[in-house]
């Protein structure tokens, strides 16, 4: 696993789980991005298909993902033992008026691959779109030869709505796209809800009120 970019102090961690930590995205991880970016068997599991990124695409892509957008909620994922970057992670296409949003993760460094790093990050979102940004309903698409990133996503809580039958073509042969979703009601195991301000008893005196 590569070292983490050098710099005078840790990375900010917005979610702290067990194995693993989300935090933002800033330039000294450019150049882990666009080794990802440029990844044939991440891109195999991810569905995007590899098309040769040079570095000034993916500062266009960071620039695109660094504006504060509310429809767009992005992460790093660290391991949380050496805060070494080890993926990415996401809610696009976040609608506020509905409360729903699309996921989006991709463990980026191999060697992480297999070790419940993705299914903590993913209860991390969740957690965070339901507790934080008080959406309903959070949807993903995954591909039917994805079976590992199939059983984490039901493990976090995600069940299957339905498929697009033969909709994704690797290798010459044709797979279908799984559509999972998860809802907040059905979403148990929250850690952040802790650190969110809890509802006064009714007969509660107003703060700052004096006698």
């Amino acid at each position: 696993m590569p070292e983490a970019p050098a710099s005078e102090s840790p990375p900010p961690l917005t979610l702290v789980g067990d194995l693993v930590a989300l935090g933002p995205a800033h330039k000294g991880l450019l150049p882990l991005l666009w080794k990802w970016e440029n990844d044939l068997e991440l891109s195999v599991l991810t569905g995007d298909p590899v098309h040769p990124l040079s570095p000034e695409g993916i500062d266009g892509l960071y620039e695109r993902y660094a504006k504060n957008d509310p429809s767009h909620a992005s992460f790093v994922i660290y391991e949380r033992a050496t805060l070494q970057p080890i993926g990415t992670i996401g809610l696009p296409g976040i609608n506020h008026a509905h409360r729903t949003a699309e996921l989006g993760v991709g463990i980026g460094e191999h060697d992480c691959w297999g070790k419940g790093y993705g299914t903590e990050a993913t209860r991390l979102i969740l957690d965070y779109a339901f507790s934080v940004l008080g959406l309903h309903n959070v949807m993903l698409r995954v591909f039917s030869y994805n079976r590992r990133a199939i059983q984490a996503y039901r493990k976090v809580g995600f069940k299957e709505i339905g498929r697009r039958r033969q909709a994704q073509r690797i290798g010459g042969k044709a797979y279908d796209v799984v559509f999972m979703d998860c809802l907040a009601s059905e979403f148990q195991g929250s850690t952040l809800s802790r650190h969110l301000p809890s509802d006064p008893p009714d007969d509660a005196d107003p703060v700052g009120r004096a006698d």
